[in-house]
């Protein structure tokens, strides 16, 4: 693996400790900043505002790296989250801490700029592997950030804040002298109404061979929330499961999907393509979705873990598909727009399954994870719109 990649995956694992260490010390943080009032609207504005400002700033990161190429918006977004992690460890207000969340929003929406510097690089048949590399980084990342915020966090709380500035100080000085520049800054004059995230939609809505899959990507999102957002609640209601079998089943989720997207998706997608992949990953996630409905015992939540690992590979193939469908002046603008509309799922998606999961319950406790299984049928009907890879000129 060379150096590039490296840094680049550095950068993705980084975004995801720091989207995670704060759950475990955020009530205390707040408790501490407000002198122990009610904090429940500065923690949901906390929770909300970091999402809404990926959703904002992903296509504007996104439009500025294909302009002027992906280093220097990657420096950038690497000095910035350094400054806010610095903010969040040192400020004694509330609403610092607000705005601090806020920066690290809108940095961490570098995360369209790292998938574009891995479209530039890496060729077309390598990519769904590759972006299966960067599902991995990312799962591992969530899993980290939890544990390095409650640890680090029982000693002080704002230390967690200062471990995350020291690796990301790190990686920002690894990038200045290592990273190379990945595509050349264009040339003319910059349209400022690619800075309009709005716009970047408009785009994508009109750009039709884009439209299945990316309607596919966001319903993957949305389908995603429901065990990202009910496994600890439907755990304990369903398998009465106490917080070790809490820990233990999100260490297997995330260890074995971190593997699967490692060392399966590559072969899949050379073997099968990256529809093929796609399909098979769908498939595994359906069965997982209905057996998890079903399942009345323990042990059937670890059993089931493995085909949602196999699920995973889905996602790493739909990127790939979705890079194939434009040309290499755009790869930025899709990522940007592509990291936006997921964060809109992230916000969405939690909201419907908890509503959905809390108004069923008391008639079938499944419900939830059926609902999740027909989505996904009702998708796949799209995956025949898949034209082959052409260059695009929207």
């Amino acid at each position: 693996m060379n150096k590039a990649l490296v840094v680049i995956l550095a950068t993705v694992a980084i975004d995801a400790i720091g989207a995670g260490l704060i759950f475990p010390i955020l009530p205390d943080l707040l408790a501490e900043v407000t002198g122990g009032s009610d904090i429940g609207l500065l923690y949901g504005l906390m929770l909300a505002i970091y999402a809404l400002m990926q959703f904002v700033a992903s296509p504007v990161l996104g439009a500025l790296s294909d302009r002027f190429g992906r280093r220097p918006v990657l420096l950038l977004s690497l000095a910035g989250t350094l400054l806010d992690y610095l903010v969040m460890a040192l400020s004694p207000l509330g609403w610092v801490l607000v705005v601090g969340r806020a920066m690290a929003g809108i940095t961490s929406a570098n995360m369209a700029v790292a998938s574009a510097y891995f479209t530039d690089i890496t060729p077309a048949e390598q990519r769904a592997q590759r972006f299966g590399q960067v599902g991995a980084v990312m799962s591992m990342g969530f899993i980290v950030g939890p544990v390095i915020g409650g640890v680090m966090g029982a000693w002080w709380l704002r230390s967690p804040f200062l471990v995350a500035a020291l690796f990301n100080g790190l990686n920002l000085l690894v990038a200045l002298f290592v990273l190379p520049e990945s595509r050349k800054a264009t040339e003319g004059r910059f349209d400022l109404k690619s800075l309009n995230p709005l716009g970047s939609l408009v785009w994508l809505w009109n750009f039709k061979p884009l439209l299945p899959l990316v309607i596919v990507s966001v319903v993957f999102g949305l389908i995603a929330a429901v065990p990202g957002t009910i496994w600890v609640l439907y755990g304990a209601e369903r398998f009465g499961w106490d917080p070790v079998h809490m820990g233990l089943s999100l260490s297997v989720f995330g260890v074995t999907g971190a593997l699967s997207q490692t060392f399966l998706v590559g072969p899949l997608s050379r073997s099968f393509g990256d529809l093929g992949t796609l399909m098979i990953g769908v498939a595994f996630d359906t069965l997982a979705y209905a057996l998890m409905a079903f399942a009345d015992q323990s042990w059937m939540g670890y059993a089931v873990t493995p085909l949602f690992a196999l699920g995973g590979v889905a996602m790493p193939a739909l990127q790939s598909l979705l890079t194939s469908q434009v040309n290499d002046d755009q790869q930025g603008q899709l990522q940007g727009v592509m990291a936006s509309l997921m964060s809109l799922a992230g916000i969405v998606g939690p909201v419907l399954t908890t509503a959905l999961f809390f108004s069923t319950r008391h008639i079938w406790i499944g419900t939830v994870w059926i609902v999740g299984a027909a989505l996904y049928v009702a998708a796949t009907p799209l995956f025949a719109t898949v034209r082959p890879p052409k260059t695009a000129v929207a």
